[in-house]
């Protein structure tokens, strides 16, 4: 069965993914059996080794997929790359899906993750599905029927490796398909089909949430197991036990429906995360979390994981010791009001940043990839004045003039990544 996109009845609510299972240790291949699971241990990552490698930024790049011959429908794709000629080896990500309309969706902007696997040399691509954000087309719901939905997203995985694999700078022998949510289920229907140069499935949190549909679950279920008699690819999953859409027993079945047929793949319980592991991956923070697994898999599947370039993470600014981040009454500039908003980002998770300005506008900001932006941005929309950090994480910075305004690029327009820092996805 080809990839095609087949319309039929039925009202979607929502399409989501995650939930737990596991991994007994840091070996994504070590069987095929969907048997008892046990947690897995992830410890923190560290790059203090790249010290003496070449710096390198992200090189981003917006370009248009064609998804036909005739190239008369695109796909809005963000792509970011090493510096150089390559060919580097390429690792194509799949985009989840907000609640309502997929037009109203931003570009896919991966920071995060892009950023991982740039030091490592990898291109990176990300494609905006058919009918989302500025993509051409339209998104079919292909009514009740998730593994069609599936199939019918995978074309658009389809035509973006069959295009990216032909540019000069991609080793189109070395690719890694990875998606989040409603991209993990496109990627894991991607892998029925998938072309001779991809090594390996990474499934973060995959699945499509129909709750208008009777027996959503069950279909969904059936659909991976669908997928898994198809499939030859290695796959890694990753799902948490917080997970704001999918619960352990819904989970367990996806995973054992598509391991039945001896599908190759892995499943890693990662715990926990923040409020929701449903975004993991849209977090910086997170990447201490999934790549241990991640980085594992993919050596085990021959992909490259070593550090080749210093990829720099958003520049903490420094404490300016005005005040103790927990002392409310010091906030300059805000009323009750900004003084109970402040009160509210001391609760929120670190990644987290608090921004004044002098005419009383505040706004604070958590998780994404970087917070700070987010804040200052928000702040200025409701501020003819400059605003600028008070507090970032757990210090006070007010008054460190090194890293407050627009003037050194922090109160710069947010990234679509950063705008998304908190949205659930589905």
């Amino acid at each position: 069965m080809g990839f095609s996109k087949v319309l039929t009845k039925c009202v979607v609510v929502c399409a989501t993914a995650t939930c737990a299972v596991a991994l007994a240790h840091a070996d994504p291949l070590a069987d095929n059996q969907a048997g008892p699971l046990t947690r897995a241990h992830v410890p923190r990552i560290a790059l203090d080794d790249d010290v003496y490698l070449p710096t390198a930024g992200l090189n981003e790049q917006i370009i248009r997929v064609p998804v036909d011959a005739a190239g008369t429908t695109t796909l809005e794709t963000t792509i970011y790359k090493p510096d150089g000629a390559g060919p580097f080896p390429m690792i194509v990500f799949n985009h989840g899906k907000i609640p309502g309309d997929p037009r109203t969706q931003e570009r896919s902007d991966p920071l995060p993750f892009a950023r991982e696997f740039v030091r490592r040399g990898y291109v990176v691509v990300a494609p905006n599905r058919q009918g989302f954000g500025h993509s051409d087309g339209v998104y079919e719901q292909d009514g009740c029927d998730v593994e069609k939905n599936g199939i019918g997203q995978a074309g658009d995985v389809a035509a973006t490796i069959s295009f990216m694999s032909k540019q000069s700078y991609v080793d189109a022998t070395h690719i890694v398909v990875a998606g989040t949510s409603h991209g993990g289920l496109a990627t894991m229907a991607y892998g029925t089909e998938a072309a001779s140069g991809v090594r390996a499935l990474i499934n973060f949190s995959g699945g499509l949430r129909q709750d208008a549909c009777t027996d959503w679950q069950g279909n969904l279920t059936r659909a991976f197991g669908a997928y898994g008699e198809k499939t030859k690819v290695p796959s890694l999953w990753m799902y948490g036990d917080n997970d704001s859409v999918w619960n352990a027993p819904l989970v367990a079945g996806m995973y054992s429906a598509f391991a039945a047929h001896g599908a190759s793949a892995k499943m890693v319980d990662f715990g926990t995360y923040k409020n929701d592991a449903h975004r993991l991956v849209g977090d910086r923070d997170g990447v201490h979390v999934w790549w241990p697994a991640v980085e594992a898999f993919l050596a085990r599947v021959g992909m490259p994981t070593g550090v080749q370039y210093r990829v720099a993470d958003p520049s903490m600014p420094k404490a300016s010791g005005f005040a103790a981040v927990d002392a409310v009454d010091s906030v300059p500039f805000v009323d009750e009001a900004g003084r109970n908003g402040y009160r509210n980002f001391l609760h929120q998770y670190p990644s987290r940043a608090f921004a004044v300005s002098d005419s009383g506008a505040w706004s604070w900001a958590e998780g994404g990839d970087d917070p700070m932006t987010v804040a200052v941005a928000n702040c200025q929309k409701q501020s003819s004045a400059p605003c600028r950090l008070y507090a970032v994480n757990n210090s006070v910075v007010w008054g460190d003039q090194s890293s407050t305004t627009a003037d050194n690029g922090v109160g710069a327009p947010a990234s679509a990544a950063a705008q998304r820092a908190i949205a659930s996805r589905e």
